[in-house]
């Protein structure tokens, strides 16, 4: 069952919608892979409900709509003439507790019930429903996931929808566009299409939170004497120094070109790791240079107890 989207922020009822804003951007701060390393897992599980939370009571149409039981913790639709919550009949007459003397009777239900037949508003009010949603499923490469990008959407019914793809979107994130779902009958709103992302994997890029990963390869004469090397981001090609004596496994640093956090605000960073990739063959030069070199300094790499 879905929880109650007040409580999986941690707010009253009556909160503001400032103090509601505020106690998102909080939670979406502390759910940081980064700061959760222990648990990422669990931390992005709850980072996903706390952003389907704010999406329902963030948005002051859908939280009045909530609020009254029109829709559900799901943001899907309920039936407009549930109203038991309200002590209302579902014929939108009153109740069978009215006290004598309320100008009350059958002729009120039957009224309300084909007021639309003699052109009232009774029974259309009472039975509009809203457009189903329409849910589907959109793949995207990594680099339009962290980058953003426009794509054209063929929805199930044939309709065609030009989507932005927000940047740093994350795999499995849902997007709402509202009214661009089913039409709805007498006169109700549309509903809503909920598109889910897959992002497709990179070649050479990897996301961890708002991090970008990527391995390095160094020649054995750029790990000894060190190099300026070029290395690829998600925005482009970047010179990286390599210091003298670099051995395989040590990670740079790429200070903000990771992935924009929208949420937090926040950019990542990327990290490289680098590894030292031989020749194909050894040549009886090097062969002979390191044969040389290693009987006259010899060192522990760190193999000996």
């Amino acid at each position: 069952m879905v929880e109650d989207p007040y409580k999986v922020l941690g707010v009253p009822r009556t909160a503001s919608d400032e103090e509601i804003r505020r106690a998102y951007r909080k939670l979406a701060k502390e759910l940081h892979p980064d700061l959760n390393p222990a648990n990422r897992v669990q931390a992005e599980e709850r980072f996903k409900k706390v952003s389907a939370a704010y999406e329902i009571v963030g948005d002051p149409d859908k939280r009045k709509q909530y609020d009254r039981g029109e829709i559900d913790a799901n943001g899907e639709q309920r039936r407009s003439y549930q109203r038991a919550h309200a002590g209302g009949s579902p014929f939108g007459g009153r109740t069978a507790g009215a006290r004598p003397g309320d100008d009350f009777g059958f002729g009120d239900i039957f009224s309300d019930l084909f007021g639309s037949m003699r052109g009232g508003r009774g029974a259309d009010t009472a039975f509009r429903m809203r457009g189903q949603d329409i849910r589907y499923t959109l793949e995207v490469d990594f680099l339009e996931a962290v980058n953003g990008a426009t794509k054209r959407v063929t929805m199930p019914e044939g309709g065609v929808l030009d989507l932005n793809v927000p940047e740093g979107v994350t795999d499995g994130q849902i997007l709402r566009l509202r009214g661009k779902g089913g039409a709805a009958s007498r006169g109700g709103e549309p509903g809503d299409a909920l598109v889910e992302v897959r992002v497709r994997p990179h070649q050479q890029f990897k996301r961890s939170g708002d991090d970008v990963t990527l391995e390095l390869p160094l020649t054995i004469d750029e790990a000894v004497i060190g190099a300026k090397v070029e290395v690829p981001t998600i925005s482009g090609r970047v010179q990286l120094t390599i210091p003298k004596g670099t051995s395989s496994g040590r990670v740079f640093r790429l200070k903000g070109k990771g992935v924009r956090n929208n949420a937090t605000g926040n950019t990542g960073d990327q990290l490289v790791t680098v590894y030292i990739v031989l020749p194909d063959k050894i040549d009886d030069e090097l062969s002979y240079f390191l044969s040389e070199w290693r009987l006259k300094h010899r060192y522990d790499p760190g193999r000996s107890s």
